[in-house]
């Protein structure tokens, strides 16, 4: 019999390290705008919440003008509150 080498298994609570993607805005110098619900739609999940920032891929400063701008459109009923 052939021994194989296995693959050592990772320990229970280890994480491995992810690659950190760049933030759209500081790379491509995007601009933010509440009318362009496209482009919001990117920064939320399928069932209208605000993605968290390990999701969107925003750094902290860009994180927190997405959500201000997707509030801002929610009250202007360009975006919905909820999706059922």
């Amino acid at each position: 019999m052939s021994r194989e080498r296995r693959k050592p298994k990772a320990k229970p609570g280890v994480f491995r390290k992810r690659k950190i993607k760049p933030c759209v805005f500081c790379v491509e110098k995007q601009p933010l705008d509440y009318k362009n619900v496209g482009f919001l739609r990117r920064f939320m999940t399928d069932r209208g919440k605000i993605a968290p920032r390990r999701i969107s891929g925003c750094c902290t400063l860009h994180q927190r003008m997405v959500a201000k701008i997707i509030k801002k459109a929610r009250q202007l009923t360009l975006v919905p509150y909820l999706v059922d």
